[in-house]
Parts: C-alpha cells; structure tokens; sequence
C-alpha cells in the first residue's frame, strides 16, 4: 500500500504561483511514475503531469511552460510548480502514484486563482 499526502494549495491571484508537495509513505519502492491530476467543479478529472522514476516528464498542453514537476526520490516527494497561474487552473489538484500493479491517489488540495 501506498500512502500519500499533498499540501501546498491556496488562492492566489491571476499571474501569482504556488508550488504543490506530495509526500508518499508506505511501500514506496514499488512506485514507478508519479503526477498530478486536477478536477474542476462540475469537469471529469484530467491528467495535469508526470514523472518517471528515472525523471522523464510529461505534462498536459495548456500547462506547458507554466508548470514543472519534479521529484525528489530520497525524501519520497513529487513536487507541482505552478507559475502564471489563470482562473481556469482552479481545481482541486490530486497526486498521483502508479506501481505495476496499481493506482494509488491522495486526498487533494485546493488552488484558486482569482482573476
């Protein structure tokens, strides 16, 4: 089992950042990629980014050059920067880590971006 806990959310104003965390416990050797997902009101969730084990990144068009996800292997943690922030990034942002065999979520933070 895996266990993981996000932190970092907030309201900020359009243009501000804010950076993401997500700490994993539990059998964290098994993990291989890690992310982040998003859900706006009244949306289905959607992938936002991920990272391998070996650091190899993807990420969703829109966020692009705006956002970077990094991982830190020795303190198990992922991390979800988020810069030039919109309106429309405000979700509840949700980690994410993958093993062979499953898919483990955490419990989810909050960003608002007022315009």
């Amino acid at each position: 089992q895996v266990q993981l806990v996000e932190s970092g959310g907030g309201l900020v104003q359009a243009g501000g950042s804010l950076r993401l965390s997500c700490a994993a416990s539990g059998t964290i050797l098994s993990i291989n990629n890690m992310g982040w997902y998003r859900q706006a009101p009244g949306k289905q969730r959607e992938f936002v980014a991920v990272i391998s084990r070996g650091s190899a990144t993807n990420y969703k068009d829109s966020v692009k050059g705006r956002f970077t996800i990094s991982r830190d292997n020795a303190k198990n943690t992922v991390y979800l920067q988020m810069n030039s922030l919109e309106p429309k990034d405000t979700a509840v942002y949700y980690c994410n880590a993958q093993t062979t065999v499953n898919m483990y979520w955490g419990q989810g933070t909050q960003v608002a971006v007022s315009s």
